[in-house]
């Protein structure tokens, strides 16, 4: 405590030798350090006698934030002055983790502002250490999104990105004797410094209400309540350009006319602001708990709400840029991309803006929404009382009036009379009128111009199963965009030590934004320089995470083990029980050998991470399981040189970013067929971390990009899980004996008294719900064990498995989200670059 206090007195008296100058464009140490010093003084969120690590980082993102700001209103004005389409990405989640680190990065002044805090006493990276990961996002979806922005961004594409403000955000993972317990997250506890309010941009959003019929025969929505959309900018950089875009996110607010000051004076606190507190609660969770129907309602009401404020935002803009615009204009200007069916609402509700508020007929209206949407799947499925709620939410008649599909029925049965017999299934309508529901899979693709799947194999599947027969009415409205990950914050920012290595073989650091210069380093694959310089670069980030898992869980790391992760939502299709089922497994072997023959084996540590949604009963007793398997190996003294289980609490962002620089092997085994694509593969494949791995989602594409010997393959097929689980209904299937003793061993109480029954059930039995390993973890174990032995044997040479490493990145080019989203500006946004000079 003391050294504390000495150091915060040493900080502050280093401050006061800097003057305080505003110098919102600084490049320069000093000068930036003045700026630093000018927003401690002048924008103030803390004592005055205080300089401490927590008030640098506010500081110096109000500094960073200075040059964002510039750059953000040059880029917008000049979108504005060229009138180019711009594309308008719409997503529940964007999961941005820190930003200071990665916008000094972009703007390519990192060096600089290490300078300038060192002046000030303090060093860049304790400063970045004290920002709160944004808790906007879950897993890959809102990774996904984020990454995307970046590229947008650094490809100087006319582009903005709308989501919602989330308070609390998912929640934040604490691991207790219990297993997981949900917290809220507190990153707007005090407040963002990067986002920027607009108190001019407000927009009413209607919940509930009526259709009102004129006497002239037009519709109009009415009563209800209306809360209102308020906008949060935050700016998003490119990497060393001008192009600074932005993150639009709504928050939800009621007005001071909607606080009924009668009643609040007569004692009726909570009656009194009724409309406050249901607003409040919109932006409030993430993806709340559904299992209710007023789950269920505040679900899509936080999808209305995106969908509707940002419609209204790209209306207004359209209309400003110039007066007297046509509305057949629109898709000429206007390209909106919905990030997964979440914002499906956004189809009526274009619909509707444009019939009532902007007094289109219903042809012209549904001509334009048809032409503006695109949608982007990692799966279709939206249940349908979540459906038969969207019409409490929105009206029924409303809905109904919106979605008419007597064209789409005539034009089937004009063009394609052999599907007659299919159109009950193809309307997005099920017209029961006692239980109406909107198949909003249907209605994505009816109404969007192009629908894509996220890796060939999916893409494929939708295809040939999920779509068959809209692909006969539109060949070409389904395509493929197989999904990528900035290579900035995924390699070049967190992996400093081995993105150095890599710009000094390839003799160029353009790699950072053409990500296929990487496969110029296979030629150098088997050069023992390199391998010597690549093994020390892995090593120093194996240390460092090392270092972290001490501090976070109090187990000891070796970091000369085999570091084997896992990270990712927590689901039982990820099979995570796979994994610590192995896990299991290989402790029983390690405990019958003797010492002599464990030193033969290969060390290893395995490190699983994850949220399980709070009411996701089988997820959250895997978190469990594997925190008790993880208690009881650690202690083992025989056999905790050999392998440590280790749970990595509450994985975000800021987490991964330490995990995948420290990876040898990382798990991406997903039963075949159900992972639409996966990012974290990519990034693990980039940071030259080996993957075992099924045939899912876009393991195929990489196993293809780095060669399939340096991919440990294992597990059934897609084509082969609709026959395994029927072999498994008629009672075919036979389980491996060690599939059988690795189950038995947590049923003998071995770790403890927790009842895993419930769990283990899930794997027995031949069918019904809850039963008959629908996953096929069962059918895959002993191919899993068999690719956990080439492993061993792999990483025991150590030169053979460098090699590997490096080939492994050299092969990842492909995945980079600058392919991803210049694919999707040339097919189907229509969108050309747009740089601010």
């Amino acid at each position: 405590m003391a050294d504390a206090k000495a150091n915060g007195k040493n900080e502050a008296a280093k401050l006061a030798k800097i003057p305080a100058a505003a110098n919102p464009l600084a490049n320069e140490p000093s000068a930036i350090a003045s700026n630093i010093s000018y927003h401690v003084q002048y924008s103030p969120h803390f004592s005055p006698t205080k300089f401490e690590p927590e008030q640098a980082f506010f500081a110096t993102a109000e500094s960073v934030r200075d040059r964002l700001i510039q750059q953000w209103n040059e880029t917008y004005h000049h979108f504005n002055k060229v009138d180019l389409k711009q594309t308008y990405y719409l997503s529940m989640e964007f999961l941005q983790g820190r930003t200071l680190t990665n916008a000094i990065g972009s703007l390519d002044i990192q060096n600089a502002y290490a300078d300038a805090l060192n002046n000030l006493g303090h060093v860049l990276e304790e400063i970045a250490e004290q920002e709160k990961d944004a808790a906007l996002g879950n897993g890959g979806l809102g990774r996904l999104a984020s990454c995307f922005l970046d590229s947008m961004a650094t490809l100087n594409l006319p582009a903005w990105g709308y989501g919602l403000r989330y308070r609390y955000g998912l929640f934040k993972q604490k691991i207790t004797k219990q297993g997981q317990e949900e917290v809220a997250e507190d990153w707007l506890e005090k407040f963002s410094p990067w986002e920027v309010v607009r108190h001019d941009v407000v927009f009413p959003v209607r919940f509930f209400g009526s259709v009102m019929v004129n006497p002239n025969g037009t519709r109009k929505w009415v009563g209800g309540e209306v809360v209102q959309a308020v906008a949060y900018d935050i700016p998003i950089p490119g990497y060393k350009t001008k192009n600074t875009i932005s993150l639009r996110l709504w928050d939800a607010k009621a007005s001071a006319e909607d606080f009924n000051l009668f009643q609040f004076n007569d004692g009726q606190y909570e009656s009194a602001a009724q409309l406050h507190s249901r607003a409040q609660q919109i932006c409030a969770v993430l993806y709340p708990g559904d299992s209710t129907e007023e789950g269920k309602l505040l679900r899509l009401k936080q999808q209305f709400f995106l969908c509707s404020a940002s419609l209204q935002d790209m209306i207004l803009r359209f209309k400003e840029r110039k007066s007297g615009r046509q509305w057949s204009e629109f898709p000429s200007k206007v390209a909106v991309q919905l990030n997964d069916t979440h914002p499906t609402l956004a189809i009526p509700e274009l619909m509707r803006l444009l019939m009532d508020e902007e007094g289109l007929g219903w042809d012209e209206a549904w001509d334009i929404t048809t032409r503006c949407l695109a949608l982007f799947s990692e799966n279709f499925q939206f249940t349908a009382s979540a459906a038969e709620v969207a019409f409490g939410l929105c009206g029924a008649q409303l809905l109904w009036d919106l979605i008419s599909e007597k064209h789409f029925i005539a034009m089937v049965r004009s063009t394609r009379s052999d599907l007659e017999s299919k159109i009950p299934s193809m309307c997005i309508l099920d017209n029961n009128p006692k239980k109406p529901v909107v198949r909003m899979a249907n209605l994505c693709v009816v109404s969007a111009h192009t629908v894509n799947g996220v890796a060939q194999l999916h893409s494929d599947i939708l295809k040939a199963d999920l779509f068959a027969d809209y692909v006969s009415l539109w060949p070409n409205k389904l395509q493929n965009k197989t999904n990528g990950i900035t290579p900035r914050r995924w390699l070049r920012f967190c992996n400093p030590e081995l993105s150095k290595i890599i710009t000094k073989w390839l003799k160029t650091d353009q790699w950072v934004t053409n990500l296929d210069l990487l496969v110029g380093l296979r030629q150098f694959a088997d050069n023992t320089e390199l391998q010597a310089e690549w093994e020390s670069a892995k090593m120093a980030s194996k240390k460092h995470l090392a270092d972290y898992i001490w501090r976070v869980t109090g187990v000891t790391i070796d970091p000369n083990s085999l570091f084997d992760i896992q990270v990712k939502r927590i689901h039982e299709y990820k099979r995570q029980l796979l994994n610590i089922l192995g896990a299991i497994y290989r402790y029983k072997k390690l405990k019958e050998m003797s010492p002599q023959e464990r030193k033969k084996t290969t060390p290893r540590t395995i490190m699983i991470g994850g949220k399980a949604f709070a009411t996701y009963t089988n997820a959250k007793r895997i978190v469990k399981l594997v925190n008790d398997v993880g208690e009881f190996v650690n202690t083992d003294p025989e056999v905790n040189s050999y392998l440590k289980v280790v749970f990595v609490p509450n994985y975000n962002v800021s987490v991964a970013e330490l995990l995948i620089p420290g990876s040898e092997l990382s798990q991406h085994i997903s039963t075949a067929g159900m992972e639409a694509s996966g990012t974290s593969n990519m990034k693990f494949s980039l940071n030259g971390c080996l993957i075992i791995g099924t045939l899912d989602g876009a393991n195929v594409e990489i196993r293809q990009e780095i060669g399939e010997e340096n991919f440990f393959l294992f597990g059934a097929v897609a084509e082969q899980v609709p026959k395994l689980r029927k072999e498994r209904e008629d009672g075919l299937f036979k389980p491996d004996p060690r599939f059988e003793e690795a189950k038995q061993f947590i049923r003998s109480g071995a770790f403890g008294s927790y009842d895993y029954n419930p769990l283990l059930d899930s794997l027995e039995g031949n069918t019904g719900y809850g039963r008959g390993d629908y996953f096929l973890v069962g059918y895959d174990f002993p191919s899993y064990l068999e690719a956990q032995d080439r492993v061993d044997q792999a990483y025991k040479d150590q030169k053979k498995w460098l090699k590997m490493s490096i080939l492994s990145t050299a092969g990842s080019g492909k995945f980079s989200s600058d392919r991803t989203i210049a694919q999707y500006a040339k097919e189907i946004w229509n969108i050309t670059e747009c740089r601010t000079s």
